[in-house]
């Protein structure tokens, strides 16, 4: 008995050494990486190529979307185009084609299940495998809970969040089976601050960068290096053409143009950033809103004054 209790305060002294070694490790590797992210501020790291990449980009009809797709083939992507609306879908593929890049054109409603699943068996029957996705998809759903009667939300829900998932089942397998490839989620500012009278959008959007967080994290989990997560928030009433604004001070946020929005997306994606927004800089602000106090994050919204009527 009398040795029992120098052995107890031995494993109790190790089991504290331990510890503070892996608080140490956890420490210095945490500064490491801060420091790591201040340099590539100045110096990013190398564009990869997506040449011959196979990139299936949702909603390619109009707008960034469309601008995604065109420049990827450009880059010497292959690129598989998806709409609904077979028009505009067929129109993004010719201005591709005359321009000498490779493009297919795929008319899918993807808010239900059974058109995913024939998306993607069509997709590996024709072209293999989808190497990237660009998920542009979107549908703004202005309402207060406080303010407005209550809507169906459904359709908001069913297309930025649910057939994300349908898309994940069936596209994603294979890019782990050959450990390659890159998922691109596209939120709206949304996904960072609530915005006034967006409710079911704000809601939609930040359980879209949960879910692309919660797949980094999977990723990593299962050490499945070779596939890529990015997470890219996008201003709207930065796009022109996406909105008519109502802003305290116009001049702070300026806008830019759908084929300016898709050059900045593609150029974070081709770095391997995880998280990014359009215009870039702003990306700091909602990192901002987020570790400060509610009263603080409050009254920048106020100054701000970040309305926005979607179109």
């Amino acid at each position: 008995m009398h040795f029992m209790f120098p052995i107890k305060m031995l494993l109790r002294l190790y089991s504290l050494c331990i510890l503070m070694v892996d608080i140490i490790w956890v420490v210095m590797n945490a500064i490491l990486a801060v420091l790591q992210s201040c340099y590539q501020v100045f110096k990013p790291p190398p564009l990869k190529s997506v040449r011959l990449e196979t990139a299936l980009v949702i909603g390619s009809g109009r707008g960034v979307g469309r601008e995604i797709a065109i420049q990827l083939s450009e880059l010497g992507a292959i690129v598989l185009c998806v709409d609904k609306n077979k028009a505009n879908n067929d129109d993004t593929v010719e201005i591709i084609k005359r321009k000498g890049g490779s493009a297919a054109a795929f008319t899918c409603d993807i808010t239900r299940q059974d058109n995913v699943k024939k998306l993607a068996l069509d997709v590996k029957k024709d072209l293999g495998f989808a190497t990237m996705i660009f998920y542009c998809c979107g549908i703004p759903s202005p309402r207060s809970l406080l303010t407005q009667p209550p809507q169906n939300i459904q359709d908001s829900l069913n297309l930025t969040l649910t057939a994300y998932f349908w898309l994940l089942d069936y596209f994603m397998p294979d890019m782990i089976a050959k450990n390659h490839g890159h998922i691109v989620a596209l939120t709206s500012v949304a996904g960072l601050s609530y915005i006034k009278d967006q409710l079911p959008l704000s809601v939609a959007q930040f359980a879209v960068q949960g879910l692309a967080e919660s797949l980094m994290e999977d990723l990593r989990i299962h050490k499945v290096e070779g596939v890529h997560v990015t997470l890219t928030h996008i201003y709207p009433f930065i796009v022109e053409e996406s909105s008519d604004v109502r802003l305290k001070i116009p001049s702070y946020f300026g806008t830019i143009t759908p084929a300016q929005a898709a050059s900045s997306i593609l150029d974070s994606v081709r770095r391997n950033y995880h998280s990014a927004s359009v215009p870039k800089h702003l990306l700091y602000l909602g990192h901002l809103l987020r570790v400060l106090p509610r009263k603080a994050t409050v009254l920048i919204r106020d100054l701000l004054d970040t309305g926005v009527d979607f179109a």
